[in-house]
């Protein structure tokens, strides 16, 4: 049987399309992409067709040496789509939509984005995708992390394919981002985002490839207790329970993932339907500064 290794890119030489150059970064997901800037894209609609074409086939992009203004940032994250503000994460005052990811030495320590999880799952219509701009980092440690949630879904033993084909699940931001809310806070925030349902395999929009769409978000399946899948009651919460932990953990597989070093005036875009990404927290308190245009998307199906 062809595995999906065997059918995807052998080799990872760079290459050029057009005036871009493309080097892929592993075989299963990531490219780093030179001899383009951003800015000049953000008013070039035939460069922005080229970079939408590498976003699909790598599913992350990356940039070296961006020196782009804040509009030109936004402006090219337009050419995908409109922007999204983030409920808990301040945007720019400038610049709706271009949300503020700061880090100081007297932060506390972050808990939401050092685990692997797709942006905004808690949304009826979670982002198309992200473009992220590093400003400051720190000079060792911070790096991010994409996997690519095709291959992990393409790798799932065919009885595991059949049985989560119909299931689908409720992702949570009461449960993320308000749980250490006081709880008059946490139950507004989640009157005003109730906990959405998605399938736990999602269909990519553009390409028709299937996607394990669960995350940290993702708190429970809400059509698992059947007869097919519980003999007893006893059987769904440990069942349920351990499936959804079983696909949550494949987002870890080393083999599915890229790892991008930052640098001021790095950037990075990417699919959102079909990756998960996780910021690794490993520096001391320090300044880190990035800055975030999330794309609006579809609801998945």
């Amino acid at each position: 049987m062809t595995t999906a290794r065997e059918s995807g890119p052998a080799v990872v030489n760079p290459t050029s399309l057009g005036s871009i150059r493309v080097e892929p970064m592993t075989c299963a997901i990531g490219a780093q992409l030179g001899n383009v800037n951003l800015g000049v894209a953000s008013r070039d609609a035939g460069l922005v067709t080229e970079i939408r074409a590498l976003l699909l086939k790598h599913r992350v992009l990356f940039f070296r040496d961006q020196d782009i203004t804040r509009a030109e940032h936004v402006a090219f994250a337009r050419h995908f789509g409109e922007l999204e503000d983030h409920p808990v994460a301040g945007s720019d005052p400038d610049h709706p939509g271009l949300v503020r990811i700061y880090k100081t030495p007297d932060a506390p320590i972050d808990r939401y984005e050092n685990a692997w999880h797709t942006d905004a799952t808690w949304r009826e219509k979670p982002p198309f995708g992200c473009v992220l701009r590093c400003v400051e980092c720190p000079p060792v440690g911070g790096d991010t992390m994409w996997a690519n949630m095709v291959e992990a879904y393409s790798r799932l033993p065919d009885h595991v394919k059949t049985m989560i084909a119909d299931l689908r699940a409720r992702h949570s931001i009461e449960a993320s981002f308000g749980a250490a809310m006081p709880i008059e806070k946490r139950l507004a925030l989640k009157a005003q985002y109730p906990d959405a349902e998605h399938p736990v395999v999602r269909t990519h929009p553009e390409t028709g490839e299937k996607i394990l769409f669960v995350n940290a978000f993702t708190t429970h399946f809400t059509n698992y207790h059947t007869p097919e899948r519980v003999r007893f009651g006893q059987d769904a919460n440990p069942g349920a329970a351990l499936l959804l932990s079983y696909l949550v953990s494949q987002a870890f597989v080393p083999e599915y993932q890229v790892r991008w070093r930052w640098q001021p005036n790095s950037m990075a875009m990417w699919d959102n339907r079909s990756t998960q990404h996780y910021a690794v927290m490993d520096y001391p308190p320090c300044h880190r500064k990035m800055e975030r245009a999330g794309i609006i998307g579809d609801r998945p199906y």
